[in-house]
């Protein structure tokens, strides 16, 4: 029998707030707090994001990606601590997901470059390599196990979390750091305009009006053991299906076949994936394609009637944390006994199925929830959490 994971503490920034009970004040709120943020592109066109809501304080540490990873860190050190006592350094890893890492900071040293033919003082390239988030957290963190970063665009925190499980089971590790960071840049918002895929007002998820997404930054960690905890990683599973470089496939066949593994793994088939479990966390990025494809691949896997949301309309895409900041949410659900609300206009889209969206105030008591996360070239993850 497969080792069980349980997570043993977490952390979550975003646009919604600093901590878990400010994003939970906020998540729960009657009237849940909406994206207020703006970006200007270089075509001067504003957009709304969901950018940070205070200063992230401390040491540079190098780029915005790494300060966020630190003020996510920061709550948890105490119990890192603990592990490196009990099982030492060695034993502990890091696993973090990321799109951009410093990124960022790059595109400006660039600026610079471009203006004055020399880089700026201290310039480096280590900082901009992706496997650099995962270096700098397990430097943060004084830990001396594996470390690595994963980067499969928006699906890259919730994947960490899976590699984490594995580098556990393996015997690798007792305890793992993962989770996920990315921050807004003018690489991805000006890529995405590129793509046409944002919208000029704050997102609505599965609408008839849904015409784009909005960009966020934030991030989350978790200290995933095989110690009992609160809360298990009882199933995750991911699938590659292929199908274009940035849309997805309308079939949904490789999100469906994540999402039916990762409740076979947790052990939750209800009836015929009916009544599996008790909230769905939807990627719901309100792209006219994802959302088709999404509410289908519900559908068929469970029915019409179990609850779900979106959360992009308070937090934006948070790219590479997207799946981490779900995962954190959805614990924040089952402690408070309330759903995540779905945000948007209202208004159905009559080409899709009529599944439950959740709404602002709903009451559960949620034992089980699946959170999925899609990305470019056909990547998709499914996460199964569950109360111990």
């Amino acid at each position: 029998m497969a080792t069980p994971i349980h997570i043993a503490d977490y952390s979550v920034a975003c646009a919604l707030g600093a901590d878990r009970e400010a994003v939970a004040a906020a998540l729960f709120a009657a009237e849940p707090v909406r994206l207020s943020g703006e970006a200007t592109l270089t075509t001067g066109r504003v957009v709304p994001v969901g950018r940070l809501p205070f200063d992230l304080d401390g040491p540079a540490h190098e780029t915005r990606t790494n300060q966020i990873l630190a003020h996510c860190f920061a709550p948890l050190k105490d119990a890192v601590e603990a592990a490196k006592a009990r099982y030492g350094a060695d034993r502990i890893g890091v696993v973090i997901g990321t799109s951009t890492s410093g990124i960022g900071e790059a595109g400006e040293a660039l600026k610079a470059r471009l203006a004055t033919d020399q880089w700026p003082e201290g310039f480096s390239i280590r900082p901009q390599q992706l496997g650099d988030s995962a270096a700098f957290t397990a430097r943060l963190a004084g830990v001396q196990g594996p470390y690595f970063s994963v980067s499969t665009a928006c699906t890259s925190g919730g994947r960490a979390l899976a590699s984490a499980a594995r580098l556990i089971q393996s015997g690798l590790c007792d305890v793992v750091i993962c989770g996920g960071a990315d921050s807004l840049c003018d690489l991805t918002l000006n890529g995405f305009s590129a793509l046409g895929s944002l919208s000029g007002v704050v997102c609505a998820p599965m609408s008839a009006n849904r015409d784009g997404l909005n960009l966020g930054e934030g991030g989350a960690l978790f200290l995933l053991t095989r110690e009992p905890g609160p809360y298990r990683l009882a199933g995750w599973a991911g699938s590659v299906d292929g199908h274009h470089m940035s849309a997805p496939d309308p079939t949904g066949r490789g999100a469906e076949a994540a999402m039916r593994a990762a409740l076979t793994m947790a052990g939750l088939k209800g009836d015929a994936g009916r009544n599996a479990v008790d909230f769905i966390h939807l990627h719901g990025t309100a792209t006219p394609l994802n959302d088709q494809m999404e509410a289908h691949v519900v559908e068929r896997v469970f029915g019409l009637d179990t609850p779900a949301a979106s959360t992009k309309a308070l937090t934006g895409h948070t790219l590479g944390a997207a799946g981490a900041i779900q995962a954190a949410l959805c614990l924040l659900a089952m402690e408070q006994g309330q759903l995540p609300p779905h945000v948007w206009d209202g208004e159905r889209d009559p080409e899709l199925p009529v599944i439950r969206l959740a709404q602002a105030g709903e009451t559960a008591s949620l034992k089980a929830i699946l959170s999925a996360s899609y990305a470019f070239g056909g990547n998709n993850v499914a996460l199964v959490l569950t109360a111990a």
